[in-house]
Order: C-alpha cells, then structure tokens, then sequence
C-alpha cells in the first residue's frame, strides 16, 4: 500500500525519484499515468494530483509508493506541496498536466511531457508564436512564469508545455505525426517521441482469458469529470444513461447482467438497476478489475476515450462507442470515420442532426451537455435516442467474429508505434523492466 501524505520515503532501495501526475480530466490521463508508473517498480514513484485523478489513483495503489491527494488543500498550501515534492525529485513525469511541466520547469527538474491527445489540442496563433513565448519565459518563480503564459488559451500550454519539457512523448493517433513534424520544424524544443497504446500491458497480459464471463454486457463510461462535467452539475449525460438502462434491460432480454462502470459510480455512488429480468450493476472498479471483465464479456458499450479503447484493441475486443460526452469525444470519433469503429458508433447526430456544435472544446463540451439535457427532458427526442441506440446495437451484435477481428485490426494499424515502456526506457535513462 503507499504511503501517507505525513510519512516520509525511505531513502534506500530506489535509484531515481519521480514524481508524477496526470491532467485532472477524466481517468484517460491518470490510467496512462499508471500504466507509464507500474513498470518503474524500481524507483520511487510519487503521484501528486486531485479530483478524478487522485480518486484513480487511490482505486491503484499498486501503481505508485506514495499518493499525495492534495484536492482538500488550500490553493497556496496545493501549490507549496507540489513544489517540495519538485525540489526533493530527480524526475517528474506529466501526462498532459501543463501546470506541473511548468512547475517542473521553474524547479529546475528534468520533467518529461507524456500525451495521449497531441494532435487534438486547438491553436489560435502559430506554433512559432507559442515557441517564442516559450523561449523567454523567466524561470526564477511559477507566479513569474505563469503570467508569462498567460495570453496562451488551455490547448495552447499544452503545447508549451511540450516545448518546455525535457521529454516529448506523443501516442500515435491522426494527426499526430504532422503535428510532430511541424513543432520539430521550429528547431527548439525536444525530440518528440512516438509511441503506440500508453496501456498496461503487464495488467493485459495477465487478464486476458483467464476467466469465464460474469457479465453479458459491459458499459464503460469513463471517469466523465472534467473541466465542465461533474457528478452532480452539468450532469445530463449520467442522468441520461440513468434514465435508459431500464430500457436497455427491457429491450435487450439478452443482456441479463450488466456492469455500468464509471467514476459516477465511485465514493459511495453505486447503485443498481433491475427492470424485467434483467440487472445493471453500476460501480467503480480497479483498473485491473475493469481489464478483467472487459477481457472476458462479449459485448462492449464504451464512451470513446482513447485509453479505454487502446485497452479494448489490445484485448481483441472491438467495442461500440456510445453519444459523446465531450468535445474529444467528438473529435475522435471524426478521426475515426472510415474504420469499423468510427462507423458504427452512436453519436448525438442520430438524435438531433442540426443541432449547432461549436469546435471548442469548452464550447462544444457545453453543447453537448445541453444537447442530453434536451433528450433527457423531451419525450419524443429520448424516444429517437432510445430507437436510434437500439438500432447501433443491433447493428454492433450482427457483426461476424471476423467482422469484428477485421475491425480491431484496422485499429491497431491506424494507431501503431512503439511500446511505451520502451520509450520511457529511453527518456528515462532506467533499465528496462523484464
């Protein structure tokens, strides 16, 4: 088990001191950081973050020696415990945190940018633009240097963040390469780094066929918190999926037993749902849990985030991705088009084809909020969304084994490159770990 926020590390036994952290944005960013984490067993590993990303990390304990929650913190108090732990690292890994690069900067401590989203964040100004700002930031304290960034949008100190760090470390996806290519054309920053799915392989391996079907049907929403969503405001998309998992029992007698996992359903949220025969399950489950059963049931209902659907490829399994929470979701499921995946999934279009979307993510986020809260409120819009889901999971469950092999293959090819483990290796300097 790690350590408490008031006990000290022992200094013997770990060659390099990391401290790590992940965008506080659902369990996408956090679950990367984890499978980056478990490989380092040998060096101390310091996670140091708040809200969904804390929540995953105390549900995988396993995967770091100590976990610092600081969400219950005072913002000056969050800010100095975050740089003590700078100052005492040899190393600091940030999954798309730009504010712990930045700070990682300031400390003077080799930090190395890991990002599942490269080629997805929106700029207004030219790439050059972001490298000159970059290139005359002050580094004597973060106040001082997050001013500096200040007239850069959220997308854009990712970027920085990237050019800014030690370590660039992208997972391949459309539009990433091109992305890479341009940032490298500027002639400053770090050689970015391509890498295939940022998963945990070891928990794959160990999971995969090792049991017998306990469900019938999986549904994985994700962690769903972020920047907009929260469990109990701006929530339409739960309350939706709450108001349609009696009828999904009611219209599929198939699907006896199901598990809905989420962060919605974590820190006391379970809650189960039995109408006609059938139960849906609703909880929050370890990583590995999670890997288990997603290795085991035939049929996957998954929100469309990249790690949960790298996990899935990995496993064999070719899911059906559901409406779109957020603005990434959108976007992937764009980039995406032209493969079975892409193809096939829902999307809120089948509800409401005209329905305006901004492209931004914090725009497009809210209209798509509004956009469930609609279909939640209006009956004859929940009944097209009721009919038009059906009709995507009729047309998901007539797939062919084949079919559906054809359609994880394609996948893994769209979203190949090297093993994760092997590029921290080499950033890292660390053996690798057998």
């Amino acid at each position: 088990m790690p350590r408490t926020l008031c006990e000290e590390p022992p200094a013997e036994g770990s060659d390099v001191r990391i401290v790590m952290g992940a965008q506080n944005c659902g369990f996408g960013p956090v679950s990367e950081l984890v499978a980056v984490s478990r490989p380092l067993h040998e060096h101390e590993r310091v996670f140091v973050g708040d809200g969904v990303a804390a929540v995953f990390a105390r549900r995988n304990p396993d995967a770091f020696d100590t976990i610092h929650d600081i969400g219950g913190l005072p913002e000056n108090a969050r800010s100095e415990r975050v740089d003590d732990l700078l100052r005492g690292s040899d190393h600091v890994v940030s999954v798309m945190d730009a504010e712990l690069v930045l700070r990682s900067v300031v400390a003077r401590r080799p930090v190395t940018m890991v990002d599942s989203l490269f080629s997805f964040w929106q700029l207004t100004q030219p790439a050059a633009s972001i490298r000159d700002v970059c290139s005359t930031l002050p580094r004597s304290r973060f106040a001082a240097a997050d001013r500096h960034l200040s007239g850069l949008s959220p997308h854009e100190r990712v970027v920085a963040a990237h050019l800014l760090a030690t370590h660039s470390v992208v997972q391949n996806f459309p539009g990433v390469t091109e992305r890479a290519a341009g940032l490298a054309a500027l002639g400053e920053g770090p050689e970015i780094h391509l890498t295939g799915s940022i998963i945990d392989v070891e928990g794959l391996r160990n999971v995969a066929g090792t049991a017998g079907p306990e469900y019938d049907l999986l549904i994985n929403i994700g962690g769903f918190k972020n920047f907009l969503l929260d469990f109990d405001v701006n929530n339409d998309y739960v309350r939706l999926l709450h108001q349609w998992l009696p009828d999904l029992l009611r219209d599929w007698p198939r699907f006896r037993r199901v598990l809905v996992c989420g962060g919605p359903f974590g820190e006391s949220r379970e809650r189960t749902v039995r109408v006609a025969g059938g139960r849906a399950d609703c909880r929050l489950l370890r990583q590995r849990e999670l890997l288990q059963v997603a290795a085991s049931t035939a049929d996957y209902l998954m929100a469309p985030g990249l790690t949960a659907l790298h996990e899935s490829i990995a496993l064999g399994r070719l899911p059906l991705a559901m409406h779109e929470q957020h603005y990434a979701h959108v976007f992937t499921m764009r980039a995406l088009d032209g493969t079975l995946f892409g193809d096939t999934g829902g999307r809120f279009t089948d509800v409401v084809p005209c329905h305006p979307l901004p492209e931004d993510d914090f725009a497009g986020t809210a209209a798509l909020v509004e956009l469930a809260g609609r279909v939640r409120e209006d009956r004859g819009l929940y009944a097209k969304y009721r009919r038009t889901f059906n009709e995507r999971i009729e047309q998901y469950l007539s797939l062919t084994s084949s079919q559906r092999r054809h359609g994880v293959d394609e996948l893994g090819k769209l979203l190949d490159g090297a093993p994760i483990h092997s590029v921290m290796t080499e950033v890292l300097g660390t053996p690798h770990p057998a």
